[in-house]
Parts: C-alpha cells; structure tokens; sequence
C-alpha cells in the first residue's frame, strides 16, 4: 500500500501499522511516531479544507492522500524533532571568540577531561587521602596559585557572576568607588552599576569619564568605604586626553587605608599575548604582584577554556568570599571543573601553548597562511555556487571579540561573495548566500558587508575543519 494515493486517508491505527511508519517507530518510539502522524493528518487536513473551501465547498476532498509522501513527511519531522538545538558551525563571521557562537573552541585535553568525568562517578567533592568530604575548588586552585602567584583562588560559572560574589561577600551595604571611565557595559546589557545594586553595593563615582586621578579615590574613601575596584575597560578604549591610576598607585593608597584592592580584569589571559605577535593584555599575575588584593576574570575568553569566573587573591579574603551564601548558587559544575582543569594544565608548557590551545593557535594564524588557504578553496566554493556569484580572495581584518582588546585587529583573508562583475548588485543575494551557507548539514556564519557574504577564513582552522568545510558544498543550494 506504501505510497499509493487515496481519497481520505486510512484510520491511525492503520498508518502506524505499514512496514515504513514501524520502522520510525523502532527508530524514534511509539510516542513519537504516533504523535508525528497526527501533525502530518492534521496538516493534511487542513490542506485538504483549504482547497476544498477554494473548489467552491465540495464534499469529496480536493487533496489526494498519498500515503508515501505522508510517511517521508513524519519521517522528515522525527528527524527535524531528534537534531540537538545546539548545533556545531562554522564559525567565519571574523570574530574569533563569538558570543553568539560560543566563545572560545575547547582544546583536546578538555574535551577528553570532560567525557571521562562524564562516564561515571567521580571525587567532585570526596577527599580521596582522608575519605572526609572534600571541596570542589581544590581541583583547581592550586593550578590557579601556580599560575598567578595569588595565595587563593575560587571559581564560580562566569566573571559577571564572580564580581557579583566578590561585592557580594567583602562589600555589602557599604561604598566601592569606581573610576567613572570604568563603569562599563558587558555583553546582554549587564552594566557594573547593576551589579553592584544587585550586589547591595553603593557605586561611589570617582574622576569623570576621560580621566581619574589617584587624589580622586582619596577624596572618596571615607568611613563607609568597603573597598575600591578597578574595572578593566576591555570592551572598549577612551583615547586622547585621559588619565586612570595604575594598580600600583591604588594598591598602595587602599593598603594605607586599610582597604582591599579589587580588579576586574574581564577577559584576562594567563600570558603575555605579544609573545605571539598580538596586542598587549594585562594577567592575574601582574595584578597581583601590583599589589591586588583580589582579582577576577573570565575563563572562556582569551584564557581559551570553558565559560568560568576565576577569582584569586589574598587568602583572608578568598576564605570570606568562599563562606559568603552566593557562593554556592554560583558554583561551577564537574564538566565545567574537568575542561578547566585541563585548559590551565597546558598553560605549564607555554612553548607549545599555541599550537595545543585553539583560541590562541586562531588568533595567532598568519594573513600568509590564511591567504594560502583562500586560494586553495576560492575555486572549489566558485565551483559549488556557480555562475550566479563571483567568489574572490580579498584581504580583511579579524577581531578578537567578547570584549577582548576591542580596536585591534588582526590582518585576515575571507572569501568573499557577490554578485558577478558587469551585473548589477541586488539586496537579496547576500541574504540567499547567508541562508544557504546558514542550511548546510554544519552550517557556515560570515558577515554581510558592502553588499557581499563574506567568510573570514582565520576561524576554518585545521585540515580536518577545512575539509568538512569543503565535502559539504556539494550539498549547498542556491534557490
């Protein structure tokens, strides 16, 4: 009977009953398949009314029932029901560490970190030498001692989450002044004022947006001052007639004070990036031995690891931040502990650092390697896309993104994509490329500029990436 057309369609019972309908119901359950052939009868029906209505209102149905279009349709919606939501891309859009993309790429180490912890029980928080129960930041803060020379440190699920809990935990309902030209905007419109008030924090302003002098915070300390912070302005730059304090400078002063020193270094990295040819960006460890009481940071930005807040400092205070109610509200999990484990292992042999960490090892990547590699898959994306576009090679620029170093860019190449030369340019052909390329089994992101689709080829990093990258054009349509 399969794919045989009918007037009115057979009973469910019956449909769920050919050979092709218990095949999807071995392959995806009863439940499933059961509830998928109502979606596809009602579609039809409601087709079925639909032309009927259109034929002037006969009683005989209008649409034929095919039962094999019938099947492939349920078979197509248990595919479409069973993909994961979160799906892997391309991500060639220029912006390496893409918020909307996930952030940093996981190196090897932590993907395997991951999947044994996964397998089964683990010590999360058992102490193996005593058999008492244990503590889960002790899997990371000795690393996180080793690597920033801080006397403690504690981990929470992200850096918005991890100065919360620090103002949280030494600053409660009591001042923090901050550097007017430091109250910044991060990323889903969380602002640091915000924080602060969700934190029960009063904002004491210093200095004006340009510039902050090191008399300024002196004149702001008073009796109800808990602490002072310094915001790392990491998502954007005041250039011109400015002035801020060093840490040094305010470490000093809150040290004769009394008071702690409390630095958010937002994206943070563990080494110096100019090793590597990249702009300039201020560690942990050179906070602390500024004098920085404590200091916080992201974990999957340029440390390339998963998304984590790292907090490390004076011992006294981490202790405080520890027992502090949040604390555990903020925890990480043990997946997360696993990847990050691993990803401050490989910082202990920075001689290899970018060729084992994937966010650095993009970052790093020569505009002569990359151009190799446009003109290697220039023709081959030519050749998928035909005639209706024109693929060049251009020369472009990369950045590094969430906030990372925000006027620097790298020297890049993408593929550019467009309309023909002599043909006139239409609004919609860089959208139809964006959909097309967005529909692919791993779907590529570019950006739209100047009337063109262009995929920043910094981000297709490896052989392995390039080929998937390349087998799959054959499946690219173009409508």
């Amino acid at each position: 009977m399969s794919g045989a057309a009918t007037n009115r369609p057979p009973s469910l019972d019956k449909l769920l009953a050919s050979t092709a309908m218990q095949v999807l119901v071995e392959q995806a359950g009863r439940t499933a398949t059961t509830a998928a052939a109502r979606a596809e009868l009602d579609a039809w029906r409601a087709a079925a009314h639909a032309r009927a209505a259109g034929d002037g209102g006969s009683a005989a149905p209008a649409l034929p029932f095919d039962l094999g279009h019938f099947e492939a349709r349920c078979a197509e919606r248990l595919a479409r029901d069973a993909a994961p939501a979160l799906r892997p891309v391309f991500n060639l859009t220029g912006t390496v560490l893409h918020t909307n993309l996930g952030r940093a790429v996981m190196a090897p180490e932590a993907i395997e970190a991951v999947t044994t912890v996964m397998r089964g029980a683990s010590n999360l928080e058992f102490d193996l030498v005593s058999g008492a129960r244990g503590d889960r930041d002790e899997h990371l803060e000795g690393l996180l001692r080793e690597l920033t020379g801080a006397e403690a440190a504690t981990v929470v699920n992200n850096n918005a989450a991890a100065v919360l809990l620090v103002l949280a935990a030494l600053a409660e309902r009591k001042e923090v002044p901050v550097s007017r030209g430091e109250l910044i905007e991060i990323g889903g419109a969380f602002r640091i004022p915000d924080i602060m008030r969700r934190a029960n924090v009063r904002l004491v302003e210093v200095g004006t947006t340009n510039r902050t002098h090191l008399r300024d915070f002196e004149a702001a300390i008073g009796p109800k001052t808990a602490l002072v912070m310094k915001v790392h302005t990491s998502n954007y730059v005041v250039q011109g007639f400015t002035a801020s304090v060093p840490p040094a400078e305010l470490a000093s002063l809150c040290h004769a004070r009394g008071l702690p020193f409390v630095e958010d270094l937002g994206a943070g990295t563990l080494v110096d990036l100019t090793r590597w040819g990249l702009p300039p960006e201020p560690t942990p460890a050179q906070s602390i031995a500024a004098g920085v009481d404590v200091v916080s940071f992201s974990g999957d930005k340029l440390l390339g690891g998963p998304q984590a807040g790292l907090i490390v400092g004076r011992k006294d205070l981490i202790a405080k931040i520890r027992k502090c109610p949040l604390k555990r509200a903020l925890r990480l999990d043990k997946m997360t502990i696993a990847a990050l484990e691993a990803t401050l292992k490989l910082y202990r042999d920075p001689d290899r650092l970018a060729q084992r960490l994937p966010t650095l090892r993009v970052l790093a990547r020569s505009a002569a390697e990359i151009a190799d590699q446009a003109e290697r898959l220039r023709p081959l994306v030519q050749q998928a896309l035909g005639e209706r576009v024109n693929v060049q090679a251009l020369r472009c620029r990369s950045q590094i993104g969430s906030g990372s170093l925000p006027v620097d860019r790298l020297d890049s190449v993408c593929l550019a994509l467009g309309a023909p030369a002599g043909t006139r340019r239409t609004g919609r052909l860089p959208e139809q490329l964006a959909a097309a390329m967005r529909a692919l089994p791993v779907p590529v992101i570019g950006r739209i500029e100047d009337g063109m689709l262009r995929l920043d080829l910094r981000g297709l990093d490896g052989a392995e990436a390039e080929r998937g990258f390349v087998e799959q054009l054959r499946t690219l349509r173009l409508d």
